[in-house]
Order: C-alpha cells, then sequence, then structure tokens
C-alpha cells in the first residue's frame, strides 16, 4: 500500500541510525539486489550463470538494483561523503571560484536543478567530469586525492557491470565497451547536498528526471529521499548497508532500442538530517553516435529513437558537458 515513507537514515556511515518521515507519498515495494561477487568474482560456473540471468530479468523489468559486495572499501566512500560534506561548508566565496563560466567547465558549484529554479528546488551541487581526464577542487585538503580515489574504483565496478550487462543482452562481454568507445568515455559526476529547514510544499530536493550515459551509480551518507517510478507509482530506495544503488541510463535504453529502460526518478527532501550524494553518469565517448543497435530493430520492432552524437545530446536545450542532463524525450520517436 502507498504510504508516507518513513525510512532510516544514517548521518554517515558510523552513525547510529535514525527514523524520519518524508511527506511524499511512496510505496515501500522490494527493489532487486544483485550480488557483484557472485556476478563477476564467483568461481562457480553455474553460481554466475545464475547471477547472470537474474540481472538480465532486472535490467529488462526495473532498470535499477542494489549492488552489494562490490569490493568498493567503506573506507573509501566515506572518505570522498566526508570531503564533499566539508566542500560545501567552505565559504561562499570559496564555492564560487566554480561557478558556471563556460562550456568548457570541468568543475562547476551551483544551486537548483535547472537555470533559475533554485528558489523552489532545494539543492546544492559540485559538479566534476571523472574521466577520462578528472580534475577536482584544491579545498578542502585531501579532497581531490578522496574523489578521484573513490572514482577510479567505481568505475572498475562500473566497466565490469558493463560487460556482464552485454552478456545478458546475448552478446561478448565487450559489446557495450565498443559501441559505446568506453576507453575515452565521458562521465560526469554531481556530488549533491540537500539542506534541512525546508518550508512546508517545498520538499522537493530534484524534480522528476532521466540520466544519461549507460549506467548510472549513486552512495550517499544517509539511507533515503530517492524515489524511482515504477510502474506508474513511486517507491522509495531503501539501500542496505553498504551498498552502491545501480540504474539504467538513456542510452542502454537507446541502444537496445527500449530493451532495457532508463529509469524516472526525483528526490525528496527531509528536516532532520543533512543528505549528501554522490551520483556518476557512466557516458559513452563523446564522439560516439548512439541509435539502436541493428540487433534491436526490425519489422516487428521498428527504431523507437532517434540517432544522436553523445556530446549532442548532453548539450541540448542550451546545458553544457558538465551538467549531465538527459534529453531522452527528444530521442524518443
Amino acid at each position: 500500500m502507498a504510504k508516507t515513507a518513513s525510512v532510516i537514515l544514517t548521518q554517515n556511515l558510523s552513525d547510529t541510525k535514525r527514523t524520519t518521515s518524508f511527506n511524499h507519498s511512496a510505496n515501500d515495494d522490494e527493489i532487486p539486489t544483485i550480488d557483484y561477487s557472485m556476478l563477476i568474482c564467483s568461481n562457480d560456473p553455474d553460481q554466475r550463470l545464475k547471477a547472470l540471468q537474474y540481472l538480465a530479468y532486472v535490467c529488462k523489468e526495473y532498470g535499477f538494483f542494489y549492488l552489494v559486495n562490490h569490493g568498493v572499501p567503506d573506507s573509501v566512500i566515506e572518505r570522498a561523503l566526508n570531503g564533499i560534506s566539508d566542500f560545501f561548508n567552505l565559504t561562499e566565496e570559496e564555492k564560487m571560484d566554480y561557478e558556471k563560466k563556460d562550456s568548457t567547465d570541468r568543475i562547476r558549484w551551483g544551486l537548483g536543478f535547472s537555470p533559475g529554479d533554485h528558489e523552489a528546488v532545494k539543492r546544492e551541487y559540485l559538479k566534476v567530469l571523472p574521466h577520462p581526464k578528472f580534475e577536482g577542487p584544491a579545498k578542502p585538503a585531501g579532497f581531490r586525492e578522496a574523489l578521484e580515489d573513490y572514482y577510479q574504483r567505481d568505475r572498475e565496478v562500473i566497466i565490469n557491470l558493463a560487460k556482464a550487462v552485454s552478456k545478458t543482452l546475448g552478446f561478448e562481454e565487450n559489446y557495450l565497451e565498443k559501441e559505446f568507445e568506453l576507453e575515452t568515455g565521458a562521465d560526469v559526476s554531481a556530488m549533491n547536498v540537500y539542506p534541512l529547514g525546508f518550508k512546508p510544499n517545498t520538499q522537493i530536493g530534484l524534480p522528476a528526471h532521466y540520466d544519461p550515459g549507460y549506467l548510472v551509480s549513486l552512495v550517499q551518507n544517509v539511507n533515503g529521499g530517492l524515489q524511482l517510478n515504477y510502474k506508474q507509482k513511486w517507491i522509495n530506495v531503501d539501500m542496505p548497508s553498504n551498498a552502491l544503488f545501480i540504474n539504467i541510463g538513456d542510452h542502454v535504453e537507446v541502444l537496445t532500442n527500449g530493451k532495457y529502460k532508463s529509469p524516472m526518478h526525483r528526490v525528496i527532501l527531509n528536516n532532520e538530517v543533512r543528505r549528501v550524494s554522490v551520483a556518476t553518469v557512466h557516458g559513452p565517448s563523446l564522439d560516439t553516435f548512439v541509435k539502436p543497435g541493428p540487433e534491436f530493430v526490425g519489422e516487428s520492432h521498428p527504431p523507437a529513437y532517434r540517432g544522436m552524437i553523445y556530446k549532442d545530446s548532453l548539450e541540448a536545450n542550451g546545458y553544457h558537458e558538465i551538467d549531465g542532463k538527459s534529453c531522452i524525450a527528444q530521442l524518443r520517436l
């Protein structure tokens, strides 16, 4: 039954848990869990096959899942999240060094979701481009190194997941890597902080949206806030301890001609715990032309998407590469 979400929130990875209520109605339906160690690392062929078959089902039926036993140490995630929190605690003047300048920005700080909406959308963000060449803020001390360590480990997990997803589609494990030219893949990461003390009717941290790229990974310092739209209803993301949250991106939806779909999602605020998150969009090479693959098109399945160069899709609607915005509405025919 739908109910006002009541989820467990953790101030950081080592704090005791506390309960906080959110004001937007959503369901507590179960979200699938993928065990990375069984999928990628197991020496048992039968176990790996079963894990792969389950991943195929989850990608087609849901488009999102929790990833556990992924091998990214808790200490690496905690150090990155603490560094992000410290960055947002810098003075306004220090953060404004990274305010929007032009389309070549590789680090960008700002407020809101889209230009001019920061009064309605309560979110402060820092965006960087982790790959193919990472650059990070100089302050606070140690922050850049903590981020780089996290991004390197996160990308290793995602590349292995891409190999597994390729197999679920019936191809060799390097299928997505070749189609998207992932050696020079363009990743965009948004670090977000959602404030306390919001007024009634302003509970939206991020409005409903989709993500570009092929796979998206998320970690956060609290459990709660993210909601997914699944079969025309909102469900709460109640992450298991030490899990990554993964969702399919727009460009896998395009390539597979809708077999695997990018899910709509949003962020709901709470008034008790400051939520800090890192969402990383893992994308094709900027020059890659992404269109429905011929293997997914036929008489009974005509192309449902228009092809577009990945960079152009990121820059649609007047945005820049570092904004990491979806244009799936324009890609759907």
